[in-house]
């Protein structure tokens, strides 16, 4: 009624708000998009429709194909966008599944080390060396220490050794203290603290999720700090090849394992 519509207009009145004006600021901020239809984009092809073309003739010869319809080609440059696509996706799952370790994962148990097996075989050849070489010390200083005669050669030879092997320690023993001095002249080094907050509010945006108060941020930091990169190599591409039905006997495998 006329009465409602005079209270609505009382009230914007008094609230300082110009309907007109209004109006006519809307109409004009929108005007670009009042009577528009908008329509679909046009479907644009992957692979360049004349060159794709006169690929698919060339081969097409062979089976007697003269002509080809457009529809044909945009339907081939989509299967192979697809294609690839399938592709791209495989290897990045090949490449995540590479480089990612479970080693910090509660559902797995350690059964062999080869690395710390490894690193003990290292330490034992470590302790024989260096068993051989206080021998060879012991004698060398024997030697140096003995009455020789000055016409053998074997005893010249093991007391120049003797006296190299002396030099090579005490040039050893200065380095030590050299490093020693510097270091204690530097002072300890300072660590800095790992900021916590920070941690949290990059932790924050990464995908609208914030680190809970009684959680341990260790995890989230590995997650953080994981690379967003993936990257694929070679073999990458041959594992993947060999699970293909359609290539894992193609020449493009043969070729890529001879690289």
């Amino acid at each position: 009624s006329s009465r409602d519509e005079d209270d609505i207009n009382d009230v914007t009145s008094m609230a300082g708000v110009n309907l007109n004006e209004e109006n006519a600021c809307i109409l004009a901020t929108n005007s670009e998009l009042i009577g528009t239809v908008i329509h679909s984009c046009a479907d644009e092809p992957f692979l360049s429709s004349e060159a794709l073309q006169k690929k698919i003739l060339n081969i097409g010869k062979r089976h007697d194909i003269t002509e080809l319809n457009s529809d044909v080609v945009n339907l081939i440059s989509h299967a192979t966008q697809e294609r690839l696509r399938g592709l791209l996706e495989k290897l990045t799952v090949i490449a995540q599944h590479r480089v990612s370790t479970h080693k910090g994962s509660d559902s797995y148990i350690v059964s062999s080390d080869t690395r710390a097996q490894l690193r003990f075989l290292e330490k034992l050849d470590h302790l024989e060396k260096q068993r051989k070489d206080e021998e060879e010390r012991e004698m060398l200083l024997r030697a140096a220490k003995s009455r020789y005669n000055k016409e053998d050669p074997e005893q010249l030879r093991l007391k120049q050794k003797a006296k190299e092997m002396q030099q090579l320690e005490l040039a050893q023993m200065q380095q030590r203290e050299a490093n020693l001095t510097a270091l204690a002249a530097i002072g300890p080094r300072k660590k800095r603290p790992l900021d916590s907050s920070n941690i949290g509010s990059g932790l924050e945006g990464l995908n609208g999720n914030t680190v809970a108060p009684g959680s341990s941020g260790f995890s989230l930091t590995k997650q953080l700090l994981h690379p967003r990169i993936t990257r694929v190599c070679l073999r990458d591409l041959i594992f993947c090849m060999e699970q293909e039905r359609e290539m894992k006997h193609s020449l493009t495998l043969y070729r890529a394992l001879l690289k």
